[in-house]
């Protein structure tokens, strides 16, 4: 065999074997080696973003099990979805899940937040979503707290909203309140004080009614301001507080997106804590 017809061979093969996977399928494509990343942005610190580096988003309205931007929404904020998830080091595979949307399409989940692209975002690392009309935030796999926008429905069975007096009144319409960093609702204590657990027994026995919030205030959205948090000890343990009050979980809310400790054992009892809330008296 001549040297030109070797090299012909060769160079035949080569392109064959790049041009197939390991089944010996066509793909014409170049696989990504991850299919989420996280990138260290200087103002919002890690983020979550595609094989391309593009920003991911969370939604402020998803409280429960679905998405609720649809229709026209996703003009603006395309959902995000990955048939197969690579995942760069440091993320879990067991924050990740796939649920089928209203409109019969998959989207992808990370701790219970459906993912979103917005369309404004031009190059790898834009983040012109970020805080959009205060329910739109950059996905981060580090939020100590997030903030939902969502009905309130009590114990009760009866839906509430929050008037301009932080009075809860019967009626439907979203309030803003916090949540854990899964959507879990967050709430306070009306006797409670500045810094202080009134409610919280020594030994804990109480602590499965309305457990205290364990965390430290790593990350926020950045519509909170990081001083309105601190940690104070509850009988040798750490709980997160807000504007002095001090945070807890509700035992029988059983199912993210759950808000039902609003109206135990009267609605204000246990109110939700958002960026309307007041300092904690002392």
């Amino acid at each position: 065999m001549t040297n030109e017809k070797f090299e012909y061979f060769l160079c035949c093969f080569l392109v064959f074997t790049w041009a197939c996977d390991d089944n010996g399928s066509d793909d014409p494509e170049p696989r990504p080696m991850h299919t989420v990343k996280l990138a260290n942005h200087p103002g919002l610190g890690t983020l979550l973003t595609d094989a391309d580096g593009m920003t991911l988003y969370f939604f402020s309205r998803d409280a429960g099990t679905n998405s609720a931007c649809i229709g026209g929404c996703l003009n603006n904020w395309p959902v995000f979805y990955a048939d197969e998830l690579l995942l760069d080091e440091g993320l879990e595979e067991s924050d990740f899940a796939m649920i089928t949307r209203s409109d019969g399409t998959t989207q992808t989940t990370y701790k219970g937040w459906p993912l979103y692209y917005f369309a404004n975002d031009q190059d790898p690392g834009d983040v012109a979503g970020e805080g959009a009309n205060g329910i739109w935030y950059v996905a981060k796999p580090d939020y100590t707290v997030m903030i939902v926008n969502a009905q309130l429905t009590g114990a009760d069975g009866n839906q509430y909203n929050v008037n301009d007096a932080g009075e809860y009144e019967i009626g439907e319409g979203n309030t803003v309140y916090l949540t854990d960093a899964e959507g879990n609702t967050l709430y306070g204590f009306i006797n409670d004080r500045f810094e202080t657990n009134n409610f919280t027994n020594e030994d804990f026995s109480n602590n499965g009614a309305w457990p205290i919030f364990e965390a430290d205030p790593e990350s926020i959205p950045s519509t909170l301001e990081t001083s309105d948090f601190s940690v104070i000890d509850v009988h040798g343990r750490s709980q997160l507080t807000f504007r002095g009050w001090p945070i807890y979980y509700f035992g029988n809310d059983s199912n993210r997106g759950d808000n039902k400790g609003v109206s135990v054992p009267s609605p204000g009892v246990w109110p939700i804590l958002n960026p309307d809330t007041e300092t904690a008296p002392e």
